[in-house]
């Protein structure tokens, strides 16, 4: 297991900005709960407010579910493109469903994923990565008291 500390995400929240820059996405969706973060820093980085959230369950902990839960999708319709966060492409499952999901809600949205880290084994292959990694990671922000 690595811990995944503050600096390392600022310095990898810096260069997803600069590679996602040009595109001059329509919004950014964060997956919660691991995208949040990201989305938020991301936003403020590239100045726009333009950014959403949806839900996710597919793990409890470390323990992979036998489904997955997409909810509280928001209204994109006015979006012509849309960038997806998350902070691991993993196994990719649940990036796969939300860009399944994605695109039965709104067939016409351009859909790119960007994740801080991204591990071949992935199902999906991100449009934009800071980092490949094969350990487990624990981030700055995986705590519960």
């Amino acid at each position: 297991m690595r811990y995944y500390g503050f600096e390392e995400f600022f310095g990898d929240v810096k260069k997803i900005a600069h590679e996602v820059k040009p595109y001059k996405f329509d919004a950014f969706l964060a997956i919660a709960r691991g995208g949040m973060t990201f989305g938020h820093f991301l936003a403020h980085a590239l100045d726009t407010r333009e950014l959403y959230a949806l839900n996710s369950i597919h793990y409890e902990g470390s323990k992979k579910l036998d489904f997955i839960k997409i909810f509280n999708i928001p209204d994109l319709s006015n979006v012509k493109s849309v960038l997806v966060l998350d902070d691991i492409a993993d196994s990719g499952e649940t990036l796969a469903e939300i860009k399944k999901v994605l695109g039965e809600l709104y067939p016409k949205l351009e859909v790119k994923i960007a994740t801080l880290l991204y591990r071949e084994t992935s199902l999906v292959r991100p449009d934009f990565y800071a980092q490949k990694t094969e350990e487990w990671i624990e981030f700055l922000w995986d705590f519960t008291i």
